[in-house]
């Protein structure tokens, strides 16, 4: 080993003369500048004289921001990557949300596998190489010219285009869906953004759009549907593709581009996009177009090629949709403003927020008045929130709500009135058996917004609640949960008018959304069959009884 030099022997300094006057002077400077951030740290987090005598407590408040971003100290601002998840390499300006919608929550339990995390910048260094602008895009679109594929090609595409007048929750559940697909097979994310989706989200992806160019030569996407020529299932029908050798077709001999559709009113032949043999020669088709509005991650986990994979990336199964909804969904600067403005006035002041997000469908069998009754029950008999004392006073009411509330209750709901009005009226006029208050809390000013841009403002603020009630088949109550990350207590649907529904909500042991209507024929055994008992952690959905849903 080598030794260390001996340094040479220095003698200190003299010390300053007694009478000189300059190094006492310089060393109350240099104490003031050091002394100054614990000075400013300390006051910022002291409360005001107002808010100690309001709440009666001592209490440590920040400084509120315009921007709803927590100080650099606070131990929310640890992870803004999410645990490597999220590139650092785009600029914060350019996506405000990007890198302070997770300071809104609190740091999720669930860590991204590293595996995840290097496929996902092996897919962005692929975005940036193939992605809409660049020349091997530009030279892929050329093949579409053309009646079949070409081989040996460097790039591959999935495009995703929305179904017609389907919910941004629906849209969401698909995409993330669609993104997945695109990961396991190699193929670049292209997104068929309409006007109705225009401005909500941020670019995901650093240096690349996501967004499909205008001139894409495959026109009218949003027109193609279960009965297009070029759909996979007529494809089959019409021997234009054949699955009898998957491992000796030639790309030059299929079409240079496939419709997937998987809504909900596909038949067999669409879902045998689920089977591996299929999937062999999908593999070979050059541009894929998929639609759908459903979250058909499940029968992803039942395609035996990609079975590996997937298991590498998801070592805990349930968090497939809080992973990939995380990575993918950044609203817009112009989004964010309407988000952040509402949590920092209402809802960071609360130690607990509830989130209790009720759609109700058409057809439906379950009056208003008896949902609202259902939602009371849940909330009571599983403790998250009070129960009220109908035998208090108005004053003794009062005297309650002189003390500030700790717990606050965010509603969504198409339906304010029915639900959302008749909850704040219940906790203002009667005081709680415990003596705590409850403030009951709803987005103000949405219906000035676009329906989308409503939509996304709800969902994450529900996805900054701690707590979570959804109604059953919620595609907007599966986004805002599992974005949280928390497995939510869905309100169960009662049968019929008359009858309760007993229990009035189960809490859930998976926080995946459901798959709603999953294909019905079992590749594996080639005959129709129980999808739900293939695999251990691929089974039936609470809210769905025919559904799917990953279970950990």
């Amino acid at each position: 080993m080598d030794s260390k030099p001996t340094r040479p022997h220095r003698r200190p300094p003299p010390l300053p003369s007694k009478t000189s006057g300059v190094w006492p002077v310089a060393l109350l400077v240099v104490l003031c500048f050091a002394a100054l951030p614990l000075f400013l740290a300390l006051s910022r987090a002291r409360p005001t004289l107002s808010d100690v005598s309001q709440m009666g407590v001592t209490v440590t408040v920040h400084d509120e921001d315009p921007a709803g971003t927590p100080p650099e100290s606070s131990p929310a601002n640890r992870d803004r990557l999410l645990g490597g998840l999220l590139s650092p390499d785009i600029g914060e300006s350019a996506c405000l949300s990007r890198y302070k919608s997770s300071l809104h929550r609190k740091p999720s339990p669930h860590s991204p596998s590293p595996y995840l995390v290097s496929r996902l910048r092996k897919y962005e260094a692929l975005h940036r190489k193939c992605g809409p602008g660049t020349l091997f895009y530009k030279k892929s679109l050329m093949q579409l010219t053309s009646a079949y594929s070409m081989g040996l090609v460097e790039c591959t595409y999935l495009v995703w285009t929305p179904c017609g007048g389907s919910h941004l929750g629906d849209r969401m559940l698909s995409m993330v869906s669609a993104f997945l697909y695109a990961l396991l097979t190699h193929r670049v994310f292209v997104v068929h953004v309409t006007d109705d989706m225009a401005g909500l989200f941020c670019e995901p992806f650093p240096a690349a759009s996501w967004e499909l160019p205008a001139g894409f030569l495959v026109h009218n996407l949003t027109q193609l549907g279960r009965g297009s020529e070029h759909s996979y299932a007529n494809l089959l029908g019409a021997k234009k593709i054949k699955t009898d050798d998957p491992a000796g077709v030639r790309s030059e001999s299929l079409p240079s581009y496939a419709y997937v559709h998987l809504e909900h009113d596909y038949q067999q032949s669409d879902q045998l996009f689920f089977c591996d043999d299929d999937q062999t020669v999908l593999a070979k088709v050059n541009w894929l177009i998929l639609r759908s509005n459903l979250y058909f991650t499940p029968g992803l986990f039942l395609v035996p090629q990609f079975e590996d994979e997937l298991r590498w990336m998801f070592p805990a199964r349930d968090t497939v949709f809080h992973h990939i909804g995380r990575y993918l969904f950044h609203p817009s600067n112009k989004v964010w403003e309407l988000i952040t403005r509402y949590h920092t006035s209402y809802m960071a002041k609360f130690e607990e927020n509830i989130g209790i997000q009720i759609t109700t469908f058409a057809g439906s069998k379950v009056s208003s008045e008896e949902y609202f009754k259902q939602i009371v029950a849940c909330t009571s008999q599983e403790k998250i929130l009070p129960e009220i004392d109908p035998n208090a006073t108005s004053s003794a009411n009062e005297a309650a709500l002189g003390t500030t509330a700790s717990k606050a209750v965010l509603v969504s709901s198409a339906q304010p009135s029915e639900y959302a009005e008749k909850l704040k009226a219940m906790y203002y006029e009667h005081a709680t058996v415990t003596g705590e208050p409850v403030s009951v809390l709803q987005p103000a000013g949405a219906g000035k917004q676009a329906p989308n841009q409503k939509a996304l403002v709800e969902m994450f603020l529900q996805s900054y609640c701690d707590v979570s009630v959804v109604s059953g088949r919620s595609t907007v109550g599966y986004v805002g949960h599992g974005l949280a990350g928390v497995k939510p207590w869905l309100l169960l649907t009662p049968t019929n008018r008359t009858a309760s529904a007993n229990p009035p909500c189960i809490q859930t042991t998976s926080m995946e959304p459901c798959f709603h209507a999953p294909p019905s024929y079992d590749c594996r055994a080639k005959k129709d069959g129980d999808l739900g008992a293939v695999l251990r952690h691929v089974r039936h959905c609470e809210d769905v009884g025919d559904g799917l849903k990953l279970y950990d």
